[in-house]
């Protein structure tokens, strides 16, 4: 009994241990069931959650028009962005719909996301505000009422923005996740299904809720595979080797409702624009009321049968309006419209613009020409003076404009010990030497206080040829000399003639007025790169047997103190062209000794000056001497009526046909005729302007209601619209959020100004601006000068008449997208390299394809990008010059 009682002991023992290892390995397995269901159930959440947050934000772009904008960090405080199209999310699994959502809102609503929004660099927000839309009803925002509002709608995209790309990384990632798990759900299951304990079960909704409890404990919903974030890095990496420029927009386009053709010209027999001005007309400043159900939202305007949105996101009527639209716009006819030799010219070279620039990255060289660091493509061009005839030059025509059937991409050498430039207003009295090396002004009107050498600088003692104790002693007896002068209120916008150095109006800015200073490019070196360099406006050009750059009717006073131009010869014709410029009623003040001095020949050109003056009708007002300089003024006026052109017997000069445009500037030989003055009430000419400062925002009186401005609106409502939109866009991006040290800015550049809003927004600002208005672009230079700014025409197919290194800020709206429709890129860029100064940059505005294009060419140029944004398919992009110049020389030619 007793064996049997210690044998049953021994047994039951050996029994109990062997329940006991089983009952361990039960809860063993049953651990690693549950580790596993867990693991199962957090990777399903993964999937679930991504997907949910996928749908959210698609849901969210489809309401915005089917983009958003993503923000990305990049080098500085600039901001590199990507474009990306929604893709449809993949559908939450039953049951799990819920509280995937739920997980999804707390994503999107996290503090953590919210605080990263919010502390991105000022310059994202502001660099959306270069996007605003210029036709906001006052008051209006983009996206609210206020600029606060402004702001919150902002964060709002922004965070919106954010959840996208978690959204879209997550989808790769989840996408590799899950098939993993797939794989490794099905050996669990079978382990599962070995170790099962009914006790230890849980429900899978249990499972999935305390998987997710645990996350949220962890802070980790955003948690992926490791495998997952090694492709995240490297997707990150490629981007940022790509400058963060990566458009899916530009890859994809879009094709939807808003695209859109260019508009088609109305009715057989009717003036037609080209079609790069219809086209220019669609990408100005963009219409913050956007169309709805086929309304372009401008009640005043004709009904018409379609309406669609372009590419920069305004409304702008359909092509079907026929007559009555193609009368509206005919107020704004292009130069290439109005210079015939242009539009020749232009359908010669018609092939050349399907050149692109972004292929084969381009190998720079330093040109090779004679001028050297002061080459000026259209003014060096020797090749094309040695073709001149002699009777040519007697005309200054190898002193004009030969540019090479090819712009230049070749890029201009820095001088020796080039330093950046002096500040304004110091730099009006001194500049460094070594930017502007040349003595022989000094040399020959040194005794004349233009310039003089002082160690390392140039200085300017304030002095001129008839001006020798100071420009302003000078400018105070012009305006006592004659009424009605009254500089910086009536007498805004002033030509000064052959202009020196441009002392003169330099001085002129402590008047208020604007002064556009001019002078060939002669053995008189370098005068206009020194007005330049001290932050004076001027343009090198001649007068000779071409229109100059300007409208008719544009200036209030023309300037010329011994500008050696013989106006009394060939029938008048330089002197004819000064009255096509002059506003009615505008003074031409003559200083010169033909004026005062009684040598033979003095007398022979003051009776030959006489005469034709008052054969052209001109007033003599007044004759005064200075007696401080020794110099005698004559200061003649223009008529405001036609009756004297009437009365006058003998009809020489004679008055110009009634199809001879006085608008028409680019490239038009000089026709020694005299145009009508304008009478009527709604006439531009007819008045004179309002006084300055209200000039500069009060709408032209001449502009109608009746007519379409270039946006599309009436055309006070059209102007009004663009002054409100570029004061926002000064105000909120550009003066403090692109990072722009404006203390050292001072020449300023609009590549491409429409009605001068830009400019009239940097008005308080110590910067000129030269508003360039494009040849295939509506004619809105008389706009321009007559709201008191001054600008120039031009095409950017050619190289612009100034120095090298000769401003601190180009600002480019739609400028490249346009300009590459007759013309390659690259030659463009480098003109903007050639142009701006060391330490200067530009501002582009642009299609975001064409922002790229530009971006791409300043980096491999070394220029500093310091901002990119999009928004829309529109990009904004800010970048500063360095002092790089490549060591390879050009081939001689």
């Amino acid at each position: 009994m007793a064996g049997a009682s210690r044998g049953s002991r021994a047994g039951g023992k050996r029994g109990g241990a062997a329940a006991s290892a089983a009952a361990s390995a039960c809860v063993y397995y049953a651990t690693t069931a549950l580790l596993v269901a867990l693991c199962v159930a957090g990777a399903y959440f993964l999937t679930s959650t991504s997907s949910a947050a996928s749908a959210a934000a698609a849901a969210d772009g489809d309401a915005a028009g089917g983009t958003v904008t993503a923000y990305r960090h990049t080098t500085r405080s600039s901001f590199a962005y990507e474009v990306t199209r929604e893709r449809a999310a993949p559908a939450p699994p039953r049951g799990a719909g819920a509280s995937a959502g739920k997980a999804g809102g707390e994503s999107s609503g996290n503090d953590e996301d919210l605080a990263e929004v919010e502390s991105q660099p000022k310059s994202a927000v502001a660099a959306a505000a270069v996007l605003d839309e210029p036709h906001a009803k006052p008051g209006e925002e983009s996206g609210g009422g206020s600029d606060e509002a402004g702001m919150e709608e902002e964060r709002r995209i922004s965070a919106a923005a954010m959840e996208d790309v978690k959204s879209e990384d997550g989808d790769t990632v989840a996408a590799a996740g899950k098939a993993s798990a797939e794989d490794a759900a099905k050996e669990q299951e079978a382990v599962l299904e070995e170790n099962r304990d009914p006790q230890l079960e849980m429900p899978h909704d249990q499972a999935r809720a305390a998987a997710v409890d645990e996350k949220n404990l962890d802070g980790g919903i955003e948690e992926e595979s490791n495998a997952g974030q090694r492709q995240r890095e490297e997707e990150q990496s490629a981007l940022d080797e790509q400058g963060g420029l990566r458009r899916e927009a530009q890859e994809e386009p879009q094709i939807d409702g808003d695209e859109r053709a260019d508009p088609q010209p109305g009715e057989e027999g009717e003036q037609r624009q080209p079609e790069e001005e219809r086209s220019n007309i669609n990408d100005q400043p963009q219409n913050e009321e956007q169309p709805q159900n086929g309304d372009g939202g401008d009640g005043d305007k004709p009904a018409v049968s379609e309406h669609r949105e372009d590419t920069d996101g305004r409304s702008v009527e359909d092509s079907l309006v026929g007559k009555a639209h193609a009368e509206e716009h005919r107020a704004w006819a292009t130069q290439a419209d109005q210079s015939h030799w242009e539009k020749d010219r232009r359908d010669e070279s018609a092939g050349s613009g399907e050149r692109d620039a972004g292929g084969e990255e381009h190998e720079w060289r330093v040109c090779n020409v004679k001028a050297g660091a002061d080459y000026i493509p259209c003014l060096d061009n020797e090749k094309a003076v040695k073709k001149l005839r002699p009777e040519n030059f007697r005309r200054y025509e190898h002193r004009e404009r030969h540019c090479p059937d090819e712009g230049p991409t070749c890029l201009v050498p820095l001088p020796s010990g080039y330093r950046r430039p002096i500040e304004w207003p110091k730099s009006r009295d001194r500049i460094w030497y070594s930017n502007v090396p040349h003595t022989k002004l000094v040399e020959v009107k040194g005794h004349q206080n233009w310039v003089k050498v002082s160690g390392q600088y140039l200085t300017f003692p304030g002095g001129g040829t008839q001006f020798i104790h100071g420009a302003l002693h000078y400018i105070d007896f012009l305006e006592q000399s004659a009424r009605g002068i009254a500089w910086g209120k009536r007498t805004r916008v002033v030509l000064d003639v052959g202009c020196g150095v441009a002392s003169f109006g330099g001085y002129l800015f402590d008047r208020g007025v604007a002064t556009v200073s001019f002078a060939p490019k002669d053995e008189h070196e370098a005068q206009v790169q020194m007005a330049l360099e001290r932050g004076i406006p001027a343009i090198s050009a001649v007068m000779g047997s071409k229109r100059l750059p300007f409208p008719s009717k544009a200036f209030d006073l023309v300037h010329c103190a011994r500008c050696r131009v013989p106006w009394h010869a060939d029938g008048g014709a330089l002197l004819l062209e000064l009255n096509r410029v002059l506003r009615p009623g505008g003074f031409f003040v003559w200083s010169a000794t033909p004026v005062y001095q009684k040598l033979p020949e003095d007398v022979e050109i003051w009776k030959a000056m006489t005469s034709l003056t008052k054969s052209m009708c001109w007033e003599l007002a007044s004759i005064k001497k200075d007696r401080l300089n020794g110099v005698g003024v004559a200061f003649y006026r223009k008529p405001t009526s036609n009756e004297c052109y009437e009365a006058r017997r003998r009809r020489q000069p004679p008055m110009c046909s009634d199809d001879d445009d006085p608008d028409a500037a680019w490239y038009i030989r000089l026709n020694s005729c005299m145009h009508r003055v304008p009478t009527g009430p709604s006439e531009r000419g007819a008045r004179w302007p309002v006084d300055w400062p209200r000039r500069a925002r009060a709408p032209p009186y001449w502009l109608s209601a009746a007519r379409g401005g270039v946006y599309g609106k009436p055309e006070p409502e059209d102007f009004a619209a663009d002054h409100e939109h570029w004061r926002r866009v000064v105000d909120r991006s550009y003066l403090n959020g692109l990072g722009i040290d404006w203390s050292r800015v001072r020449n300023v550049m609009d590549m491409r100004a429409a009605y001068g809003g830009f400019a009239a927004a940097l008005r308080e600002k110590k910067v000129w601006v030269m508003n360039v208005v494009n040849v295939d672009a509506p004619d809105t230079l008389p706009v321009i000068f007559e709201r008191g700014l001054f600008g120039i025409y031009h095409d950017w197919c050619e190289s612009f008449s100034t120095y090298p290194r000769t401003y601190d800020l180009l600002h480019a709206d739609h400028l490249f997208s346009k300009t590459k429709e007759r013309c390659a890129v690259l030659p463009v860029v480098v003109e903007v390299d050639r142009v701006v100064r060391p330490g200067g940059g530009i501002i582009v505005r642009d299609e975001a394809g064409a922002v790229g294009e530009v971006e791409k060419l300043l980096r491999s140029l070394h220029w500093d990008v310091r901002l990119t944004f999009s928004k829309n398919d529109q990009g904004v992009l800010y970048a500063e010059k360095s002092d790089w110049r490549p060591e390879l020389i050009e081939e001689p030619a």
